[in-house]
């Protein structure tokens, strides 16, 4: 980004860190909206978590500088950064009641005192805890003990909201829960949020824009739809959500369409512009479906047969492992549907999606507004790779 960086909620400007020989953030930038709800996502030691904690003012850059609308707060300690960081561990003072938790960080400041009773209501109405005050921390729940978390960060009203995995100690119903409560209070707030993860349901859930990031680097950042159908790499594709990922060798290309020929009637197909070599294409297992035969007579049509090998129920859909004739395996799901013919291990199907269901990773994807495979939403951004 360089010395023209935009003004912005909250700009990282190639920004590295290492730890002696370390590098655990490598010359990442990018920049996060006022207002939006920005997630980073990636596997443990990816640098998220250091990211967030250098925007928090907890870890220094080596290289680089991060802006906090448009002031540079590279080397400005943590206190006098106008963020709010809310840890896994609550950190709630166990003595005190639920109103002083949250009053606390106000008369820190030295709020006046008039302000500090208005403000803390209006925080314990915003997470729902009226009723509440009076209970000490041991007197809540896991989840209730989140939201005066919560509460407590929102209550000194900061310019963005660090979050750092704060849902992983709850049980799975209640991190659902409060996962559609955190979306809600971003969005009646207004507050940005800056969340840590690793876990990609949760990211796509509650997110505007997810960066997705490996070994220090930033893959991509895109909305959640844009990763999930349109990722820019082979990890990201792998990572958000069940990909299939396929070597497609171009034997010929036609309207816009690769097609590998594998005899017998049956092909891979793809939307691209790419129009020979051997490229990776993602198919997403719902957009696979179980056909009669090989349609010859549809070029944009793949049509492919496997062997089942595995099937493995789960609840509303029926998931297969099917290994084609090329030795790939593929993941394919099935809505369960009771007017369908059950499946079995070893039954040999036959797949079909069509060529616009085949996202190619890299250079050859379909350009944007294509006739077949149109690339339309936010581009994939690539950055620090």
């Amino acid at each position: 980004m360089g010395t023209d960086a935009p003004v912005g909620g909250i700009v990282i400007d190639a920004v590295t860190k290492m730890f002696d020989e370390f590098k655990a953030v490598d010359d990442i930038s990018f920049e996060i909206r006022d207002g939006e709800f920005f997630t980073m996502l990636g596997p443990s030691g990816c640098g998220k978590t250091t990211t967030l904690r250098m925007i928090a003012g907890f870890e220094e850059p080596t290289a680089g500088r991060i802006l906090l609308r448009g002031q540079d707060v590279t080397y400005v300690p943590p206190a006098k950064r106008n963020v709010n960081m809310v840890f896994q561990a609550y950190a709630l003072f166990p003595h005190m009641t639920v109103w002083d938790n949250i009053a606390f960080g106000l008369q820190i400041k030295k709020v006046p005192r008039g302000e500090v009773g208005p403000r803390v209501e209006e925080a314990i109405r915003t997470v729902r805890l009226g009723g509440f005050e009076k209970r000490k921390p041991g007197q809540l729940s896991g989840g209730q003990q989140q939201r005066v978390a919560l509460a407590r960060a929102l209550v000194n009203r900061p310019a963005a909201l660090l979050l750092d995995e704060p849902l992983g100690a709850l049980d799975l119903k209640l991190r659902k829960e409060l996962q559609l409560e955190l979306k809600h209070l971003q969005t009646e707030t207004r507050t940005t949020f800056v969340y840590v993860t690793h876990d990609q349901e949760e990211a796509l859930t509650m997110s505007d824009r997810i960066a997705v990031m490996k070994d220090g680097l930033v893959e991509q950042i895109a909305t959640p739809r844009e990763l999930y159908e349109r990722p820019a790499t082979s990890f990201v594709a792998g990572f958000i959500g069940v990909s299939n990922i396929i070597h497609l060798r171009v034997d010929r290309h036609e309207a816009g369409v690769a097609v590998m020929e594998l005899g017998d009637g049956e092909r891979i197909t793809a939307a691209t512009t790419a129009t020979s070599g051997t490229l990776e294409v993602t198919v997403r297992p719902e957009k696979i479906r179980l056909g009669a035969g090989a349609d010859a007579g549809r070029t944009g049509m793949t049509a492919v047969s496997g062997v089942v090998n595995d099937v493995i129920y789960l609840g509303s859909m029926t998931q297969l492992m099917v290994e084609l004739r090329t030795g790939e395996e593929l993941v394919v799901h099935r809505l369960n549907d009771e007017s369908e013919v059950d499946v079995s291990v070893g039954a040999r199907v036959v797949l079909q999606w069509p060529a616009e269901n085949a996202y190619v990773i890299g250079p050859g994807r379909a350009p944007v507004g294509a006739g077949v495979g149109g690339n339309g939403g936010e581009s994939a951004i690539t950055e620090g790779a």
